[in-house]
């Protein structure tokens, strides 16, 4: 029910969040997250209905639709309940903890997360979606909710019991221990043939249906991959790159990842499009690109990033969050094709060549409809038609544009326009690394433009701290670890693109805010939330990687590189304690771990340090080689300049001049590109 529907308007009208806004012309009573709703709560002795969800979330807008737009439905939730509504992306800390609360009650989580609470916040019962009625095997919501409500009447006590026990229960993994041993090289080869052996040998990735395009995991496969040679573990890799990029999961017509896979052959998406997911995958198939040297993976990357330049950048250089999976109401209409459609588009010469090449047909690949997707790669289509393969990459690209042209009258889906700052810290590192190692200016503009976004709008000017969130020219919520640490690896990767010591003087300010606010002093690592942020029912320490990495992950990896380019040991020696806290955790299951295993790989590889010494016309041809070479075990830097890495390093004859060093020792200084190339050799 819409604003021009109901008169109706509740507390979430005041907020900035696009799905909370979405909400606030229920006829439900929905408060925020905050001290009010709480004490109203208390006050009343009622318990608390936690909804959690966000805006991209096809089922999230179904049960609003069936459930929360229903003024009986409404009516009972407001009789019996406190309502509570969350977007989980700005308030990832709430929506950690009763998420572990709902798998740990049920086995299984999801969104939208419905969670039922006593007044202090205590979870006694919960699920995911529930239907207005009963079917798909689920109870009928009003059902859920009246019975909930009688059982907090009659057994409250009982109730509490159960909750504080899930609560400690919960905390049992906060709890982990550092380890006495570190990671070396032959234990990350087990792990990798661990996760090798998991690969679905048919359609790549891991698991049957739904699919989820699990970029950390891939990454630490490259690297194990070009450590190694393995390869067993290379073709199961470029398996899945191929099935990833090929199939309808990925927006074959205007570029970038839907978040997964409903089926095991990749065909068929939910249609939403993430960031994070972007971000991700553009560095994975980059990082492809420089292991394999196929170039199709560098266009993949290519078009992910013009994607999130064309449709997810704001005009400040800000980073939007999703687009929706829906438009017009109806999840997908917007990316597919009848035959006639896509006939009419390309025109006749084309048409029978472009239908097999998109897999476009009369009777459809998906409910009588068509998802344009590449049942063989442009190389081997071209081939086995009997075509020059340039000659077949200009013509398909001809076709795209044709596609995207028609495609771009449509209705689009809706965007959900709030700048999170971890997600674009992620999102910055992946301009960065495109733009220095596609040396493409554009890519580390966009970078450069993102960063001063964020340290002049989402930077609290008095503290130096971070906000969460902006919208509509707002900046909310204490940041989170991983706000700090996405954004400080963003700004690391932002020095080696430019070589512009202000972003590692930026970084090192933020991880020394880290180091006060957000470690834990007795067991090493890292909260989730700082020591002066609201006190919830837990405060969550991540460990596992899940969709995107968690922050203790993503500053075990970072900081071991502001640790050389920043001549700061400290960080260095946080790096590894962060890594020894889940040392013995993952080998249980090294797929939630990927990210962790990347920063590993760069632990156990002594990396190296590269400083390129002389003018930019001179450093130019040191810089081509390391666009043409995977060296992820390398920083680089470039003199003169200010870092203590940089001390001493000159250009050697007046010529540009590379230094190659590890553990801060160096090699000779070599001023031949070959020799250069050849000391590169599996850096």
């Amino acid at each position: 029910m819409s604003a021009t529907h109901s008169p109706h308007t509740n507390s979430l009208i005041h907020e900035t969040s696009p799905y909370l806004l979405q909400h606030a012309h229920n006829p439900v009573d929905w408060f925020p997250w905050s001290a009010e709703a709480l004490a109203k709560a208390k006050a009343e002795d009622k318990p608390i209905l936690l909804s959690i969800g966000y805006s991209a979330c096809h089922w999230c807008h179904v049960m609003e639709h069936e459930s929360f737009e229903n003024p009986e439905i409404a009516g009972v939730m407001n009789r019996l309940f406190i309502n509570i509504k969350v977007d989980r992306e700005e308030r990832p800390d709430l929506d950690h903890i009763y998420m572990q609360a709902v798998q740990q009650m049920t086995g299984q989580g999801g969104w939208p997360l419905n969670v039922f609470l006593t007044p202090e916040g205590i979870p006694f019962y919960g699920g995911t979606y529930f239907p207005p009625e009963g079917r798909y095997g689920r109870p009928g919501f009003v059902q859920v909710l009246e019975s909930v409500a009688a059982a907090y009447r009659q057994r409250k006590d009982e109730l509490l019991k159960q909750g504080h026990q899930l609560v400690e229960e919960m905390g049992d993994f906060l709890k982990a221990e550092p380890s006495q041993n570190s990671f070396t090289r032959p234990v990350l080869d087990k792990l990798a043939q661990q996760v090798v052996r998991q690969i679905d040998p048919y359609n790549g990735g891991f698991g049957a249906a739904p699919k989820f395009p699990q970029a950390m995991t891939l990454m630490f496969l490259a690297r194990y991959i070009h450590r190694t040679g393995d390869e067993t573990a290379g073709k199961l890799l470029r398996l899945t790159l191929d099935k990833m990029a090929g199939g309808g999961m990925y927006d074959q017509i205007g570029g970038g990842f839907c978040r997964y896979s409903t089926d095991a052959e990749w065909l068929v998406p939910h249609f939403e499009k993430m960031l994070y997911d972007n971000a991700l995958l553009s560095r994975l198939y980059l990082e492809a690109w420089l292991l394999t040297g196929d170039t199709f993976y560098k266009d993949v990357c290519v078009d992910i990033l013009e994607y999130v330049l064309r449709e997810m950048t704001s005009p400040e250089g800000g980073f939007y969050s999703t687009q929706d999976a829906d438009s017009e109401g109806v999840e997908g209409k917007f990316f597919v094709w009848s035959k006639q459609e896509f006939d009419s588009v390309i025109g006749h010469e084309d048409a029978a060549l472009a239908a097999e090449y998109f897999d476009i047909s009369a009777g459809g690949n998906w409910e009588h409809a068509n998802i344009p997707n590449l049942r063989k790669l442009p190389a081997q289509f071209a081939r086995e038609h009997g075509i020059d393969p340039g000659q077949f990459a200009r013509k398909a690209k001809e076709w795209r544009c044709k596609l995207f042209g028609a495609r771009e009258k449509r209705i689009k889906p809706g965007r959900d326009e709030k700048i999170l700052t971890a997600w674009n810290g992620m999102m910055m590192s992946s301009f960065a690394q495109a733009g220095r190692l596609l040396g493409e200016p554009r890519y580390t503009e966009a970078a450069r433009k993102n960063a001063e976004f964020i340290l002049g709008n989402l930077r609290v000017p008095d503290t130096g701290r971070l906000w969460r969130n902006h919208k509509d020219g707002r900046s909310t919520l204490n940041a989170y670890l991983e706000d700090y640490a996405l954004v400080i690896e963003g700004l690391v990767e932002l020095h080696q693109a430019t070589y512009d010591e202000a972003w590692i003087t930026h970084a090192a300010q933020f991880a020394r805010i880290v180091q006060e606010h957000f470690a834990d002093k007795d067991k090493g690592g890292y909260f989730f939330t700082s020591q002066d942020h609201e006190r919830l029912i837990q405060r969550p320490k991540e460990f596992d990687d899940n969709a995107t990495p968690c922050g203790n992950s993503v500053m075990a990896f970072a900081l071991q590189k502001l640790a050389l380019l920043a001549g700061n040991p400290h960080f260095g020696f946080s790096a590894d304690q962060s890594l020894r806290l889940v040392r013995d955790l993952v080998g249980r299951s090294p797929l939630f771990f990927g990210y962790w295993l990347c920063a590993a790989e760069f632990h156990a590889s002594k990396p190296r340090e590269i400083v390129l010494a002389g003018d930019r016309a001179q450093i130019a041809p040191f810089e081509q080689i390391l666009r043409g070479q995977f060296a992820p075990f390398c920083v680089v830097a470039a003199a003169p300049g200010k870092l203590p890495l940089l001390e001493g390093k000159e250009p050697v004859g007046g010529q540009g001049t590379a230094y190659v060093c590890e553990s801060f020792a160096c090699q000779e200084p070599v001023t031949d590109v070959k020799k250069f190339a050849t000391l590169l050799e599996k850096a």
